[in-house]
């Protein structure tokens, strides 16, 4: 697309060019040459016709040297004044080759005759063609900046939404999009925003599915498995330990079967995101951190919204949390606070943040990478916290130096795609508009 605006641009400003800069090129020339140089060339000739009458009417004998000023003025000519009597007066050097003389007769019968060299009004001429010529080519060379520029600003957001596309299509989830300007292009980004949104409710209904399928299925097995042990353990016939290790072996083969179709599973819908109800996940790392900051004389306060859900990996989410947490306890002080906000495109950030001196000059610009610490650790919890943040479409930032903040940017699934919606019912739209 990028290339077939650049070629149709150049040749809308080519044929422009064409169809104008030649002709207006050409009349130019002839009107410098016609109503500009010889009208100059002819004004002089009747003013030193009015002067040769004055002379001839005052008795003023006429001179070579009285009709130099004429000579000049624009462009150079040679001045020929013959009298009634036959008389001739000359000044100016005589022009060689082609010439274009202009004669005029005045009131006391003299003639007067300047004359002019032909290649002077041809170069005048010229000068008036390559102006035109110049111009042309700014022109032209404006047409083609004007044209990439609109190329790039056309192909730019269409480069957006196919990897846009692609991402939705790998089960990643989608990025924001910012408006382009153009109409088209921006409804069908709308659009293609609002296919995402229905594609990752439904992929995580069908994620949740497999999920309940996955426990409704075990939980018998599991219990299955139990009464066969102690079948196994309790009888004193051989043939039924037998047949009860056989029944066992079969039944965690089943567990296996059941393990696997789940993986395949979520490895075919792209990855392993599901609707998640933050809450919970909080709660439990609440549970389990909450005595050791109490050990440590310090708070962990939760302040969640309890009606966010967000599309993540429970188990990566909750690494997450924990090593936030956990980098909070050893490296901050005061309360530790877990909140969540709400973003721009349904976005949900959960921020852990402390009241302690915050991070180090020396390690903001490098506090993700693996091996960075201020302490005695292996720097790399937050490096491999942002690694699984990543993996599930989100991003990990420290939002805040002093006192610290870090931020954990998720995408919210909208109340209309809660897991138990498959397919979110759409209006209808019809390319007419509303019918009466």
């Amino acid at each position: 697309m990028r290339r077939r605006v650049l070629q149709a641009t150049i040749a809308a400003v080519t044929v422009a060019v064409v169809l104008l800069g030649f002709p207006l090129a050409f009349l130019g020339a002839q009107l410098v040459r016609e109503n500009v140089l010889l009208q100059g060339v002819e004004s002089r000739a009747d003013a030193l016709a009015r002067s040769v009458d004055f002379r001839l009417e005052q008795g003023i004998d006429l001179t070579d040297r009285m009709m130099e000023p004429y000579t000049q003025g624009g462009l150079d000519a040679q001045v020929t004044v013959v009298t009634e009597e036959g008389e001739t007066f000359t000044a100016g050097p005589a022009p060689s080759d082609r010439t274009e003389s202009v004669s005029v007769a005045s009131d006391e019968g003299a003639v007067v005759t300047l004359t002019v060299s032909w290649w002077q009004l041809f170069f005048e001429s010229a000068r008036v063609i390559a102006l035109v010529v110049v111009a042309a080519v700014v022109a032209f060379a404006a047409g083609i900046a004007m044209a990439i520029w609109q190329a790039n600003r056309l192909a730019a957001p269409l480069v957006y939404l196919a990897a846009s596309a692609e991402q939705l299509g790998s089960g990643q989830v989608r990025p924001s999009l910012q408006p382009s300007g153009v109409e088209e292009i921006d409804l069908v980004a709308a659009e293609l925003a609002r296919s995402a949104d229905r594609m990752a409710g439904r992929l995580a209904a069908e994620r949740q599915f497999a999920s309940d399928a996955s426990h409704q299925l075990r939980t018998p097995l599991t219990a299955l498995s139990m009464r066969l042990e102690e079948i196994q353990h309790a009888s004193s016939d051989p043939d039924v330990r037998e047949e009860a290790r056989i029944s066992l072996e079969q039944v965690e083969r089943l567990v296996g079967v059941v393990d696997d179709l789940l993986t395949r599973s979520r490895r075919a819908q792209g990855g392993t995101t599901e609707a998640v109800r933050l809450v919970d996940v909080v709660h439990q790392q609440e549970e389990e951190w909450g005595p050791p900051f109490a050990a440590a004389g310090r708070t962990l306060r939760i302040a969640v919204d309890p009606t966010l859900q967000v599309l993540a990996t429970p188990g990566g989410l909750a690494q997450v949390l924990a090593t936030l947490i956990e980098n909070s306890l050893h490296h901050g002080g005061g309360t530790t606070t877990v909140r969540t906000r709400t973003g721009q495109a349904r976005t949900v950030v959960v921020e852990v943040a402390d009241e302690g001196p915050g991070v180090p000059d020396e390690l903001v610009g490098r506090i993700f990478e693996r091996g960075s610490s201020s302490a005695q650790s292996t720097g790399l919890g937050l490096a491999l916290a942002r690694d699984l943040a990543a993996a599930d479409g989100g991003r990990l930032e420290l939002a805040q130096r002093r006192p610290a903040v870090f931020a954990l940017f998720l995408s919210g699934v909208p109340a209309a795609m809660r897991p138990d919606v498959v397919l979110p019912r759409g209006a209808a739209v019809s390319p007419w508009g509303p019918r009466g």
